[in-house]
């Protein structure tokens, strides 16, 4: 299946997308009875820690990655090279495991997963924003 080199942005923007609101729903649903004031800090530093040093330099990095690609039709998994692959299953496979083993209390997975889930959407959200820019510029 191939797609227009802008829409690669569109794949990312939609799997980072619905990740990022499921990682978060997990993380709100947990939150009410841990809900104070310290905790949402924790929860803020958690997404600035992971936009700054994560999900911020990705969307950078694989948008000129994409936008360095011929005007073609590519394979539509071209969204990711294989380090973010890696990441998005380290990703998965820990968290189901966390959450499945019992081993995180629910507090933690309150405050982390809100923090990461929003880092995770806004990810999203700004590869969206991308493929809105890439498309206007293409017309």
């Amino acid at each position: 299946m191939k797609v227009k080199r802008n829409t690669l942005l569109l794949l990312a923007a939609l799997v980072w997308g619905i990740a990022g609101a499921n990682i978060l729903r997990i993380g709100l649903a947990a939150y009410p009875a841990y809900l104070t004031l310290w905790n949402t800090l924790l929860s803020v530093l958690v997404f600035a820690v992971f936009q700054q040093v994560v999900f911020g330099k990705l969307v950078k990095k694989h948008t000129a990655r994409i936008g360095a690609y011929p005007d073609e039709r590519l394979f539509f998994l071209r969204f990711f090279d294989r380090k973010s692959f890696v990441i998005m299953a380290v990703m998965m496979t820990g968290g189901i495991g966390l959450r499945a083993s019992g081993l995180a209390p629910e507090a933690f997975i309150a405050v982390f997963y809100t923090g990461l889930g929003a880092s995770l959407l806004l990810a999203g959200l700004r590869f969206g924003q991308n493929y809105g820019r890439a498309v206007s510029a293409a017309v």
